[in-house]
């Protein structure tokens, strides 16, 4: 077995990739087919697949190609793509390395546009309230090239119609990739500035290519955050932006702009003649009416009998004069019958008084308590006596005054006659004296 006819699974690999690489027909693949297993990879390289009926190859599309992309990839959406054909050595398969993409059918720059659209559309920045413009703008921002026809056609209208407004230009970028950038950072950098009424952004008209800056995400996203109201002329009347949809108003051509942001002086100088004339013919008939009203009240009796304007004031004070002396002298009554009163309760409080009345409730006080004291005792007393006439009921004394005795030996008292024996001397002891004796027999009594 000789070894080296046998090809190494890494040395063939290398080998079908080098006639990948090596082939020219393969530098420029253009293909058409649909998108599968796809899943958005943010700020990274996208992996997925492109099929058909029959068949389906792996595609890889790097960072910096896919973000050239105007529309976003979904699952299933027929595409047309353009890259290289190569293998990959990990797993031996092919893929195409994709650098273009875009939808079958329709343009990428349009389906990018249809998707922006649905989005904002859905975060509400096209129904979301928009703010007014002002009716007598001070000064007005214009957002576009300085060297285009945009800038020139509105100072020609404003200029004609309202020339005491002020115009400032901020240039910006209308075309090209640095377009949207430019155009969003001039909104934000008129919106911290504290004197502007109104903005105006706008281009001339041109393909989708051309005005796609007005439908960039960073632009309607600075549009919708304005403090300012903004007024959209993008194109001609017939191209309808993504800047158009979420300004505050949309102007079908810059002169269109500069007539919506701004009014007709000869206009306004008429209208304030008017109201100037209107203001002269009010102001006169109201000094005529005042004029007929003073004329009416200088024949007023008032004036012409200036005394009859306080007779009833003289009338009222005469009134209330004798309502004071008639209330004056009732409080004087109230007064005196009050101090009578307090008088007469001060006589009956004199410290005499007070002496006699504790005297009295003294003598008062000692009755009682002498006869508290006398019924005590008595109490007391029949208690006693009748403790002792039950006491000397109970007395052995009176027991034994009946013929009762006790017996005693040696001062002791003998309770049964086991405690004696014969030839004992014992005392008896009687309720007027006692005895002595001598046992001489002892008889138990059988029990």
């Amino acid at each position: 077995m000789q070894e080296d006819k046998y090809l190494t699974v890494s040395a063939l690999t290398n080998y079908i990739k080098r006639k990948f690489d090596a082939d020219p027909y393969l530098h420029r693949v253009y293909l058409v087919g649909e998108i599968s297993n796809f899943r958005l990879r943010t700020n990274s390289h996208q992996y997925f697949s492109l099929k058909d009926e029959n068949a389906k190859v792996s595609a890889i599309m790097f960072k910096s190609a896919f973000a050239k992309v105007k529309f976003q990839p979904e699952e299933g959406m027929r595409v047309i793509v353009s890259g290289r054909i190569s293998l990959y050595p990990g797993n031996g398969s092919y893929q195409i390395y994709v650098d273009s993409m875009q939808p079958d059918g329709v343009g990428a720059l349009y389906q990018a546009y249809e998707q922006l659209k649905i989005k904002l559309s859905q975060e509400g920045l096209f129904e979301a309230p928009k703010l007014p413009i002002p009716k007598y703008p001070r000064k007005i921002a214009i957002v576009t090239s300085p060297s285009g026809a945009v800038i020139r056609d509105i100072i020609t209208t404003v200029s004609r119609r309202y020339p005491i407004v002020q115009l400032v230009l901020f240039p910006a970028l209308v075309q090209g990739n640095e377009a949207a950038n430019s155009i969003a950072a001039q909104i934000k950098m008129i919106n911290t500035l504290d004197d502007f009424d109104t903005i105006i952004i706008g281009r001339g008209g041109g393909s989708i290519e051309d005005l796609w800056p007005f439908n960039e995400e960073v632009v309607a996203r600075a549009i919708f955050a304005s403090k300012l109201p903004v007024i959209s002329s993008v194109g001609h009347e017939t191209d309808t932006t993504i800047a158009d949809l979420v300004a505050d108003m949309r102007a079908a051509t810059p002169t269109a702009a500069a007539e919506l942001a701004t009014p007709v002086l000869t206009d306004i100088l008429e209208e304030l003649q008017k109201l100037q004339l209107q203001t002269i013919v009010a102001f006169r008939n109201i000094l005529k009416m005042r004029s007929q009203q003073v004329q009416h009240l200088q024949q007023s009796y008032i004036f012409q009998e200036p005394q009859r304007l306080y007779e009833g004031y003289v009338q009222n004070v005469d009134i209330l004069t004798e309502k004071l002396i008639s209330l004056e002298k009732q409080q004087i009554t109230t007064a005196e019958g009050s101090f009578k009163t307090l008088n007469s309760r001060l006589l009956a409080n004199t410290p005499a008084s007070r002496i006699k009345m504790a005297k009295q409730n003294v003598e008062h006080l000692r009755q009682m308590t002498n006869n508290n004291i006398t019924n005590r005792f008595s109490k007391y007393a029949n208690d006693l006596n009748s403790l002792i006439g039950s006491l000397d009921t109970l007395s052995p004394l009176k027991i034994m005054s009946r013929g009762y005795t006790y017996v005693t030996r040696d001062t002791k008292v003998v309770k049964s006659i086991e405690d004696l024996s014969i030839d004992d001397k014992i005392q008896l002891n009687f309720s007027d004296g006692s005895a002595n004796a001598v046992i001489k027999t002892i008889n138990s009594e059988d029990k």
